[in-house]
């Protein structure tokens, strides 16, 4: 029998109508949560993204502001910008778009935002509060995991997790929310013996390794829950083959395109698997739901008002 697929699209939309709900609230009581998104230089991929989140905040009614400074942008200039955001009390989140240009100081300007607005929820004082199962922002892609995992009824606690990947991003902040969830859990990475082995274990299995197609069939127990954060393009015919060989549709938009989205899970998993994660159309949604979601639960904590019910992480 083969896998249900757990449908993200339509999971990250009930969020954004449960934020869009809580942003309308929110308004009567004359509050309206703020995200300011800065996006240095020109990288189109960044263009892209940004783009996306503006639309998701206009869609849900949150103010949304993006600052563009140019490409040759000093560290200084930009702890300047930070520092002027921190200070906005119409700013609930602040989110600096990566990559950086190379002659920024990446993590110097990550630490300068104020924790109580780190909407990507990668300060290490939110990193503590996750870890301490204190009250904070968490990373959206991990959160929109958790959500996906919650909604769809699969149990956590007691459950043995695996998570494929070890990065500040994902992996670590996936591990984190399982592990506070109950769940029992083992981190693996490029290190990791008979990594095939120790995922076969897993009745909840994340891969957030960013390799094409790498956890195959031997990887899975039957049964298990297969939660893909991959996000890989392929451009290379065989490559192609290699994976979706069969697959008319995906032929069809390959030759037309010339490119096709592959996450870390191999399409055969989907015989063995009890439950997956499709890509598209899986963790990705999730990833922009969650950070509306967190613009709202920064504008509410920010101002001592009770985090919404929607709060599951």
């Amino acid at each position: 029998m083969p896998a249900l697929i757990l449908d993200g699209t339509k999971i990250a939309q009930d969020i954004r109508s449960e934020v869009a709900a809580e942003v309308k609230t929110m308004a009567a009581a004359g509050v309206r949560p703020g995200l300011a998104v800065v996006l240095v230089g020109h990288n189109p991929a960044s263009e892209i993204y940004v783009r996306g989140k503006v639309k998701a905040c206009e869609e849900v009614g949150v103010y949304s502001e993006k600052l563009t400074p140019p490409e040759t942008a000093t560290t200084a200039e930009l702890l300047a910008l930070v520092e002027d955001l921190n200070r906005r009390d119409d700013i609930d989140g602040i989110l600096v778009q990566l990559p950086l240009p190379a002659q920024v100081d990446a993590k110097k300007v990550l630490m300068a935002v104020d924790p109580a607005k780190d909407v990507d929820g990668f300060h290490p004082v939110n990193v503590g509060f996750l870890s301490t199962q204190r009250p904070g922002l968490v990373p959206c892609t991990p959160a929109g995991v958790f959500e996906i995992l919650k909604r769809s009824n699969i149990p956590i606690a007691g459950r043995e997790a695996v998570v494929v990947g070890r990065s500040d991003i994902v992996g670590k902040p996936a591990a984190m929310l399982l592990l506070n969830a109950n769940a029992t859990v083992t981190v693996c990475h490029s290190k990791t013996h008979d990594l095939p082995g120790v995922c076969r274990r897993a009745d909840i299995l994340v891969a957030a390794i960013g390799r094409s197609g790498m956890i195959t069939r031997d990887f899975v127990k039957p049964g298990a829950t297969v939660i893909d954060v991959g996000m890989n393009t392929i451009t290379d015919p065989a490559e192609f083959q290699r994976f979706f060989a069969g697959n008319a549709k995906r032929e069809e938009a390959f030759r037309k395109k010339g490119s096709t989205l592959i996450g870390d899970v191999h399409p055969e998993v989907a015989a063995i698997a009890g439950a997956l994660t499709p890509v598209p159309g899986g963790v990705g949604p999730l990833t922009i739901a969650m950070l509306m979601f967190n613009t709202v639960k920064a504008a509410k904590m920010r101002r001592g008002n009770r985090v919404p019910e929607l709060s599951r992480v």
